[in-house]
């Protein structure tokens, strides 16, 4: 396991003080860690820990509100209780990564391309409780980004536009790919985040990419006819991950 770079210590007596998590709260300057146009990023803690063990990497664009707002009140309990600053950041990882309905998609796609009897495990569900060991959930922007104060999707402006995503798409995150040494399946969620995989792919080779998963947002309303189209291709590339 590794904490890499955290700004967790900063931000503590900042996040002490909260006593209620919205955006009128978690979104001001307090939290504001960077902005360029109308972009805007913020600080959130769940993306600072990682798995070097895993066996299983699914990665998103950037975390949204919802799991912003989940690892913010997940943060303050593991303070509340005088955890060490390394159990705060991984009960944080656990608590907010892909949290809602779009882990409830993910789980039912992981399912369908055989990933529980590969592991030996009853459910994909397992992977976020029992066997979170296998998991290492992140993001291509590690830290959440808002767009005129929306979720940002990877889309206005393109990653390739904006100097600052730029730099944690194709700097930060490889640097964080690498810490994982083992061969690993390696989940790109998107086309806007396979569009960067494709790209940093071969400073980590010792992966294996699995192209063409649907983003599982609720918000994507073509998710299931994307998934059928490449579910195929999907248990294929699977097979050979599993196999290797």
């Amino acid at each position: 396991m590794m904490i890499l770079n955290t700004k967790l210590p900063q931000f503590l007596p900042k996040i002490q003080s909260l006593a209620e998590f919205n955006k009128q709260t978690l979104l001001t300057d307090s939290f504001l860690l960077e902005t360029e146009g109308d972009l805007a990023m913020y600080y959130a803690p769940h993306n600072e820990y990682i798995n070097t063990d895993a066996k299983i990497i699914i990665v998103g664009i950037t975390p949204g509100w919802n799991q912003m707002k989940t690892a913010y009140i997940q943060l303050v309990k593991s303070i509340s209780k005088g955890e060490s600053l390394e159990k705060m950041l991984e009960n944080t990882k656990i608590a907010a990564s892909f949290s809602g309905t779009m882990r409830k998609n993910l789980i039912v796609m992981l399912d369908k391309i055989g990933l529980p009897e590969t592991l030996a495990i009853d459910s994909s569900e397992q992977l976020f409780s029992t066997y979170r060991s296998f998991l290492h959930t992140t993001s291509i922007i590690k830290y959440p980004v808002f767009y005129k104060g929306k979720n940002y999707t990877g889309h206005t402006p393109t990653i390739d536009q904006s100097k600052l995503l730029k730099r944690y798409a194709y700097e930060v995150f490889p640097i964080e790919l690498a810490q994982i040494t083992d061969p690993a399946l390696v989940i790109p969620l998107g086309k806007a985040t396979e569009k960067v995989i494709h790209t940093v792919q071969n400073k980590n080779e010792q992966h294996i990419y699995l192209y063409g998963f649907p983003h599982p947002s609720g918000a994507n309303g073509h998710r299931e006819k994307q998934f059928k189209l490449n579910q195929k291709q999907l248990e294929d590339k699977f097979k050979i991950w599993r196999n290797s």
